[in-house]
């Protein structure tokens, strides 16, 4: 049976100002760098690696990728080649043709700019359009505000919270609130982000 989602894992995707390319062990130090614009891995609401964890992130990102449950990706400057964050799918559902997008994060500098709008348009083209996924989901802490915001900026449905989704690393239970975009919407969410990033 013709598999769309494996067959078309990509290496990298490619928009007018940032790159996505897949995740390297190589991208470690550069990683560090981008999460210390802003020392992002104090952050409570969301998993950002720090010197003591970037081992065990990227460890844990292509385990997934691997098992073909993951695709994690580093974001980068065009115009620099600086990496600027991270993000993914995961979560790959193939019988189901679904997936997640998450684990996603932006250097301070770079954060309320075109960086994540882009970034989630190249991620939502390619699995729309070359995946053929039928949904995609976004799953945020049900306090992060910044990230719930984002989220219905770029045309994703809230769904509802799902209490103690998940055990954060100070010990708190997350209450997480679950989005999603599903292929009949994508063509007027695909037309409205290409708008965004035309202006």
């Amino acid at each position: 049976m013709d598999d769309p989602i494996s067959r078309l894992m990509p290496l990298m995707l490619t928009g007018a100002t940032v790159e996505l390319r897949a995740l390297r062990q190589e991208h470690a130090p550069a990683l560090l760098d981008a999460a210390a614009d802003g020392q992002l891995w104090n952050m409570k609401l969301t998993v950002v690696p720090g010197p003591d964890t970037i081992g065990g992130y990227i460890a844990s990102a292509l385990e997934g990728c691997a098992a073909g449950t993951v695709m994690p990706f580093v974001i980068v400057l065009r115009a620099s080649g600086a990496i600027v964050g991270s993000t993914r799918f995961w979560k790959i559902d193939r019988a189901n043709r679904k997936l997640e997008i998450g684990h996603t994060w932006l250097s301070e500098s770079v954060q309320r700019s075109a960086v994540n709008t882009e970034a989630k348009y190249l991620l939502l083209s390619h699995a729309f359009d070359a995946m053929q996924c039928v949904r995609v989901q976004f799953t945020t802490d049900e306090l992060n505000e910044r990230s719930r915001a984002a989220i219905l900026r770029i045309g994703a449905k809230q769904e509802g919270v799902v209490r103690h989704e998940r055990i954060m690393p100070d010990g708190r239970k997350r209450n997480s609130v679950r989005f999603s975009i599903i292929d009949d919407e994508w063509p007027g969410v695909k037309t409205m982000l290409e708008a965004k990033l035309a202006r």
